[in-house]
């Protein structure tokens, strides 16, 4: 079988000979077409669920990252893989229902499981070696927004304020505005429509005023703010004439019902709703990230799904543009998200990503098995179609309209009688690949998945995956004295005091002192180009010890000043002060040993690459500096390996064109040869015939005898000519043989060269001049 672990390209299965049905040559699909999006629809049965696993695996393989929406639960397969593949691997996961229907027990079904995987793999020159390359390539996580049965995450981050970028863009700012405060309506059962309705405008109106103000937003200051808006008018109205309180008081009732409704804390609680983040690890691994909502009624599912959605967008116009395959974004069963009339919250995002991501080499990816809810028209942006079997006219005639206006959008042709023929004759796995990018559409069946392919997974049993998984890091805190939740202590007024916000109710809730340092850093070295401010916020412990404030042991605020109140929460205890923490004198050699401190502590870091010599630009982290690195190295890559491939095929030509006047010079020479054997043959036999029969012919004979030797020697030395022929045919195989050979020797040594993701960095600092370091605040701080 043909070596399918080729540089960008991903191996989906074999041809399909139309005719003969019987398979061919291996499918390669290369990586970069995936920049113009894809879609896949097929019926129930059809294998599109196989071929999308596929498409992930293969990405995974290839280093690139992917975030996937998985409307059934049928995604989180691509974590069961056993690279052993024992039946005990599979036991776990296996259908005791499936066992039972084949009359076995389930240790002989987890068996039989095991043998067919194993097989099945190896017909696709697969094996437990590729399984475990799939695992090593990438993190594979599964996210349970709302339940904490997989990785919980948060949506608070969908609250946040936008970048500065987005905020300066008004169209994409309202994009914003409007699919958030669309997805938040929906989730308390509320239809809104952007324009005439009082409960959108008014939280469109909130968000848009603090996110312009670059602030962010909770569910809570966003409940408070609905009975206090953040404006006095909205358009020409004042807000009471708009929408009276009375009324607000309602929206906000149902937003605090949601807030405080059992089990909605999960939603505020795991790793962040970060793209970013979700698509590489800290350390810069790649990730596929799978989000199961099978658990979600329909309005969280689409409350959830263009939260996530402006998300990637958010992440994606902060890229660098590319023309090379940087991210996946894969949706399962888009019915529902895409329709071709409505407009529901999740609509807007998909069709702009369909629109914008393939600048910034983003893939979009989506699959359905009901080709009558997509929208057609947004569709016309994917350039690739695999297609599966149909279940009917309808469906058949609403993808034909699809490719039809895809191909005339790239420019193409589109022969739809044809196209409707070949869709009529597809079996289970056997898919209809049409890519403009290429000649022709082509058939195929698609490889065997490298993950067991078990079906839905429900919640339990995504908690049974997750178990044991690596859990995201906790931010660093510092320990905390035992409290008995006394008085608050008497504070002298010269003392700037402050207290970090209680989350929900303050009752029980127990004050403890710690001293907070926030300050302004400049690093300047003209040298190294870096001109940089920082500030910096930080929270020590504070006792009666003879060094009451020791700032080695301060660690990072988790809070912005601006978010610090200057009264308590209600209800809510202190722990006892030291008395050091209650004399204002003291504060000023706290500053002092602020500044000093972070004079030795603080700095300002640069990597360097000592492969390439890049050095990374002022504010861009290891790992985003690894990646930029890697980025470039994939350019770079698929530039050379065209290059050399469009050098060796000016090489080639040439030599193919010589080997093929070559073969027909063989065919010739042999057929001269083949008609000289004759006569010399004809011209003998007719001697020796004389020569029996005598008379007069006998002295005839003997000169015909004399004819026939002549006409061998002409029938040898034409042979020669053959031999001669054929030397110079397999000289010119040799030679092309040569060149294929150096051609691919060559591809090897680019894709064996470095890695930016494992190279060892240089690390450049730059510190501080006591001048540059200016205290802002050395203050108390009360945090529970």
């Amino acid at each position: 079988m043909t070596d399918f672990e080729k540089l960008g390209v991903f191996y989906l299965g074999r041809t399909v000979d139309p005719e003969t049905k019987q398979g061919g040559e291996l499918l390669l699909y290369d990586s970069k077409d995936l920049v113009t999006h894809a879609v896949c629809v097929g019926m129930t049965g059809s294998g599109k669920t196989g071929l999308c696993i596929d498409l992930l695996e293969e990405a995974a393989i290839d280093h690139i990252p992917s975030i996937v929406i998985d409307p059934k639960g049928d995604i989180a397969n691509l974590l069961l893989t056993f690279p052993d593949l024992r039946p005990e691997d599979f036991a776990p996961w296996i259908n005791p229902e499936d066992a039972q229907r084949k009359g076995v027990s389930p240790a002989e079904f987890a068996a039989q499981q095991a043998k067919l995987w194993t097989e099945g793999l190896a017909k696709w020159g697969q094996d437990g070696d590729r399984i475990r390359r799939l695992r090593d390539s990438a993190e594979f996580t599964v996210y349970t927004p709302g339940s904490s049965a997989g990785r919980p995450v948060s949506i608070l981050k969908s609250f946040g304020a936008p970048s500065a970028e987005l905020a300066e863009d008004r169209e994409e700012m309202r994009d914003r505005v409007n699919g958030t405060a669309t997805a938040l309506l929906s989730l308390v059962g509320i239809d809104a429509d952007p324009v005439q309705s009082r409960e959108h405008i008014l939280l469109a109106t909130i968000l848009d005023t603090a996110w312009r103000e670059g602030k962010d937003l909770d569910l809570a200051a966003l409940v408070q703010q609905v009975q206090t808006p953040p404006v006095t008018r909205i358009g020409v109205l004042d807000i009471e004439a708009f929408y009276p309180s009375k009324d607000r008081f309602k929206l906000a009732m149902a937003l605090n019902n949601l807030l405080a409704s059992p089990g909605f804390e999960v939603w505020l609680e795991g790793d962040a709703l970060d793209a970013g983040a979700l698509l590489y690890t800290p350390e810069g691994k790649p990730r596929v990230s799978i989000f199961s909502i099978a658990h979600l009624s329909d309005a969280e599912r689409m409350f959830f799904v263009s939260l996530l959605l402006n998300q990637v967008l958010s992440w994606m116009r902060a890229q660098p543009g590319t023309t090379s395959l940087r991210a996946m974004l894969y949706m399962d069963e888009i019915f529902g998200y895409f329709p071709p009339v409505a407009n529901p919250p999740s609509k807007k995002p998909l069709l702009t990503l369909l629109k914008q991501a393939r600048a910034f080499g983003v893939g979009v990816v989506l699959a359905t098995q009901n080709p009558v809810d997509l929208d057609y028209k947004g569709l016309a942006n994917c350039g690739t179609w695999f297609i599966g079997r149909l279940q009917t006219d309808r469906d058949k005639q609403r993808v034909l309209d699809g490719l039809e206006g895809a191909a005339l959008g790239q420019g193409g042709k589109f022969d739809r009688a044809a196209m409707e023929k070949t869709l009529a004759g597809l079996g289970n796995r056997v898919f209809l690949l049409n890519n403009v990018h290429d000649d022709r559409p082509e058939l195929f069946e698609t490889r065997w998945a490298l993950s067991y392919l078990r079906g839905p997974m429900t919640r339990s049993q995504i908690k049974q995956l997750m178990e044991g998984r690596t859990a995201p890091a906790e931010a660093k805190t510092i320990s905390k004295p035992v409290a008995k939740g006394s008085a608050k202590p008497v504070i002298p007024p010269d003392i700037d005091e402050r207290f970090v916000p209680v989350r929900g109710s303050a009752s029980g809730a127990v004050y403890e002192p710690v001293i907070l340092g926030a300050a302004s850093v400049r690093f300047v070295d003209t040298k190294k180009g870096v001109d940089e401010s920082r500030d910096v916020a930080y929270i020590a412990p504070v006792t009666d010890g003879a060094v009451a404030v020791n700032w080695e042991e301060a660690a990072e605020a988790e809070f912005a000043l601006d978010e610090l109140e200057t009264t308590p929460g209600e209800a809510a205890g202190f722990a006892d002060l030291p008395s050091a923490a209650a004399q204002a004198k003291n504060y000023k050699t706290f500053q002092r040993d602020f500044a000093n401190w972070l004079y030795g502590a603080e700095s300002y870091d640069l990597y360097r690459s000592p492969s390439t010599g890049e050095t990374s630009q002022p504010g861009e982290s290891e790992r985003d500096f690894r990646l930029r690195l890697q980025q470039v190295a994939r350019e770079q890559r698929d530039l050379a390996v065209e290059k050399l491939r469009q050098q060796y095929a000016t090489k080639m030509r040439p030599l193919e064109d010589r080997l093929f006047r070559a073969k027909q010079a063989v065919e010739r020479e042999k057929q001269q040869a083949s008609s000289q054997t004759i006569n010399t043959v004809l011209n003998v036999g007719m001697s020796v015939l004389g020569s029996i029969f005598g008379g007069s012919r006998r002295s005839s004979s003997v000169t015909k005898v004399i004819s026939g030797a002549r006409s061998a020697g002409r029938a040898y030395e034409q042979q020669k000519d053959v031999d001669r022929a054929e030397d110079s045919v397999e000289r010119l195989e040799e030679q092309v043989k040569a060149l294929q050979t150096d051609l691919q020797g060559q591809i090897d040594a680019l894709s064996a060269a470095g890695d930016p993701m494992t190279e060892q960095f240089e690390t450049i600092s730059v510190k501080p001049k006591k001048t540059n370091i200016s205290v802002k605040l050395v203050g108390l701080v009360w945090k529970v």
